[in-house]
């Protein structure tokens, strides 16, 4: 009982030593991003061409931007409405690239890690494709 007790009072020390490295301002980078991630942050997001200095694309709203895109390609996510979205794509050349602005404050803790858990995300939603005879009708040959 005692050796589980130091066990983790150590694991807890290390823990904390370890969360108080990274500076403050990489903590609220994070919370920020993990606001703009789910929907709570307004951007702009504007695409340019930099040899033609023309704007190619401008999305504003409660966007988030791709986090698994590749080089050339970057998608935005914006929600529109409560269970509503909209994505877009754009293809990333050496001559286009993006500015992403967030266009008002937010409150993100600088001490405090943000975690959000979704349990509805775990469950799967499952679609049906197919009929009902389908699964009644015997497709045997033999009987």
């Amino acid at each position: 009982m005692k050796l589980r007790l130091i066990s983790a009072a150590a694991a807890m020390t290390m823990l904390l030593a370890a969360s108080s490295c990274e500076p403050a301002s990489d903590v609220a980078s994070r919370n920020l991003s993990t606001a703009a991630d789910n929907f709570e942050v307004p951007r702009r997001i504007t695409f340019y061409n930099g040899i033609t200095d023309q704007v190619v694309l401008v999305t504003e709203g409660f966007c988030s931007l791709g986090n698994k895109d590749t080089d050339r390609r970057m998608s935005v996510t914006c929600k529109t409405g409560p269970n509503k979205y909209l994505k877009n794509y754009l293809g990333l050349s050496d001559n286009v690239f993006f500015v992403s602005e967030q266009l008002v404050e937010v409150n993100a803790s600088e001490f405090h890690y943000r975690l959000v858990f979704r349990p509805q995300a775990m469950i799967a939603d499952i679609d049906f494709q197919g009929s009902a005879d389908e699964l009644t009708s015997n497709k045997n040959s033999d009987g």
